[in-house]
């Protein structure tokens, strides 16, 4: 056989072997798609109730909030179109108890002389009851914000964090970013007696944060320092535990692989999974595909399989054992790509991964 012949076979075969292997790990994706979700938009917030997911939520055009609400039934594979919040928020704080799901705080669209732009936070308690389709107002949120996290624990609710206006300002047009800063505010509300309590800060003060609930626990993770806007703040990677029990915040835990905001967050069996977020610096704009994994018994990290796109204000819910994904953002809402009308930057995309 001559050279030339032993080469191109060599050539053949190597060229056969990576295809195969490209073949390979392409069918064997741990993702699956779902149906797709019907109104795609960046700041949605998923929560599992009775066995379905709800979506709700939606930045909307100019950051005038879309406050809607869906319904997705796996045993169906279909999306339900059911009653809006009844004042329309993004940037909310959700959790669920009993079937239930309660809605805190947001930010909404500023009413006149102030311009378009969606981010005056508010005070506003819901209940959802997604059974009945209805909602009922709670007692206020002592302190106006957005972009908290909520928790339930034994019972009662905890909204940590999140952005609120400085002391004394106003809301201005939105030609830059209003005059937001991050909060330490932990408030607790008992359902049982409908009432406030104030209870010991979150020791770094953040917004658009992850966060669940292992082992009893609350953990607060990652997130925005400064502002709310993402032009004028940065990702932090930083973990911290407040034990309810005894009101009291430890000390700093395992510190996130990756610092990021704004992406979607959920918590299985005692370990909680965060999903996308965003970037904004001088050199880069853009959104992440990581899916890290943190369990709060031994404060160690893992990670998941890449989402199939890089995602922020991403939908996050666990039904069963899958990890669904619901539309979002694939880049940052600071990469200007609002200003190309024709760009589609808000995916329907409804990506699901099996945890076992």
């Amino acid at each position: 056989m001559s050279q030339v012949l032993r080469r191109s076979l060599a050539v053949l075969t190597t060229t056969t072997v990576v295809l195969l292997l490209a073949s390979t790990v392409f069918t064997q994706s741990p993702w699956t798609k779902a149906a797709p979700f019907p109104e795609p938009d960046e700041e949605y917030y998923g929560i599992a109730a009775g066995g379905k997911m709800y979506v709700l939520g939606g930045y909307g055009y100019q950051g005038i909030p879309r406050g809607v609400v869906f319904e997705y039934d796996a045993t169906t594979d279909k999306w339900t179109k059911k009653k809006n919040m009844p004042s329309p928020v993004h940037h909310q704080a959700m959790v669920e108890s009993k079937g239930k799901i309660y809605v805190f705080g947001g930010f909404q669209a500023p009413k006149a002389p102030a311009a378009a732009g969606g981010w005056e936070p508010i005070d506003n308690s819901w209940e959802y009851d997604p059974v009945a389709d209805t909602w009922k107002a709670l007692p206020p949120l002592p302190t106006k914000r957005g972009s908290a996290l909520a928790f339930e624990v034994g019972g009662k609710f905890y909204v940590i964090g999140g952005a609120a206006l400085h002391p004394n300002s106003k809301l201005v047009a939105l030609t830059g970013p209003n005059p937001a800063r991050s909060v330490s505010t932990n408030e607790m509300f008992d359902p049982a007696t409908g009432k406030w309590e104030t209870r010991q800060s979150l020791p770094t003060a953040r917004n658009h944060g992850y966060g669940g609930v292992s082992h009893g626990k609350i953990y607060f993770i990652g997130g925005r320092l400064g502002h709310s806007f993402i032009t004028v703040t940065s990702n932090t990677d930083i973990v911290e535990e407040y034990d309810p029990a005894i009101d009291s915040w430890g000390g700093l835990k395992n510190r996130m692989p990756t610092p990021r905001s704004g992406g979607g967050y959920t918590t299985y069996q005692d370990k909680i999974y965060v999903a996308g977020g965003e970037v904004f610096t001088p050199e880069m704009a853009g959104a992440f595909r990581a899916i890290e994994v943190y369990d709060g018994a031994t404060d160690k990290w893992m990670t998941m399989p890449q989402m199939p796109m890089p995602r922020h204000g991403v939908a996050t819910a666990f039904i069963g054992n899958k990890l669904h994904l619901v539309s979002g953002g694939i880049t940052t809402a600071a990469a200007g790509a609002t200003q190309d009308t024709k760009m589609q930057v808000h995916t329907s995309s409804h990506d699901v991964i099996e945890v076992k």
